[in-house]
């Protein structure tokens, strides 16, 4: 048995070593033919290190011909295999661009988007990539909006948008809390703005009801924070702001406060109209 064992090993060390021997004069070698067949090969074999290498030394001697058409194709794929996702993006877009007539430029441009994809940090970070994404996929579907892939590229623009969606609420949310710090006015006036420019970008968000509500309540204590002059202009916004919630959400789990808001401003409203 350990004979049997022992003689497994040494055969398959052999062969590993004959692998790795063979894969090393390659890097060496100017036998591009030799290359790119063992580029193509470790590729298909998903051995996708190795088979970067290896394309990524033969594709400028073939550039132009047709291998180097698959040997570009799989080179963006390699890159994507390797996580290094903004490169195989850059990669896959310039396939498309060099060969927009090949069998493989319309999954190309598919994997130009769908690399931005798996590159889009958190909603919490920057969206840059997020909104390059979006912007390649729907360009993708334009193109090809009968393709095999355009269903699921439509769905990852919807995902994605989510995102942004997710990351407006929040940046809407740390302008109302700080209204609550230093220079409150100043934050005030700024989450006012932000509150009603968010229904425009999203008007069928899950959002928008809380967060007109605190238009209302922000918009009630910025008139109360204003100066005599100005504080009756001030609650005459607060008060369409909260007439505006009653008749969007009549059954608004906020209703009983935004009542209480609007009887504040009206009040207001009258007894400065009386002192004058």
């Amino acid at each position: 048995m350990k004979r049997v064992l022992f003689s497994t090993l040494c055969i398959f060390s052999l062969f590993l070593s004959t692998s790795c021997g063979s894969y090393y004069k390659l890097e060496r070698s100017d036998d591009w033919e030799a290359i790119y067949n063992a580029g193509i090969t470790y590729y298909e074999k998903k051995e996708y290190n190795r088979a970067l290498v290896l394309l990524e030394r033969v594709i400028p001697v073939y550039k132009g011909s047709e291998k180097a058409e698959k040997a570009e194709f799989y080179y963006a794929y390699c890159k994507y295999h390797a996580k290094l996702y903004l490169e195989a993006s850059f990669h896959f877009k310039s396939f498309y661009d060099a060969y927009n007539r090949s069998p493989f430029a319309e999954e190309a441009l598919y994997m130009h988007g769908y690399s931005l994809y798996k590159d889009s940090p958190e909603y919490n970070l920057d969206q840059q990539s997020t909104k390059d994404a979006v912007n390649a996929l729907q360009v993708f579907v334009n193109r090809y909006p009968n393709s095999e892939y355009a269903a699921e590229a439509s769905e990852i623009i919807g995902n994605l948008q989510v995102k942004f969606e997710r990351k407006a609420y929040e940046e809407a949310i740390l302008y109302y809390k700080l209204t609550k710090g230093i220079y409150p006015r100043d934050h005030m006036r700024a989450a006012i703005q932000t509150f009603q420019g968010f229904p425009k970008l999203y008007p069928d968000s899950k959002y928008n009801e809380e967060l007109h509500y605190l238009l209302v309540e922000t918009a009630i204590k910025y008139a109360d924070n204003s100066f005599d002059a100005l504080k009756a202009e001030r609650m005459e916004d607060a008060l369409k702001f909260s007439m505006s919630f009653l008749e969007k959400y009549p059954t608004s789990r906020y209703t009983k406060e935004v009542n209480d808001f609007k009887s504040k401003a009206e009040e207001t409203i009258k007894k400065t109209a009386s002192n004058k």
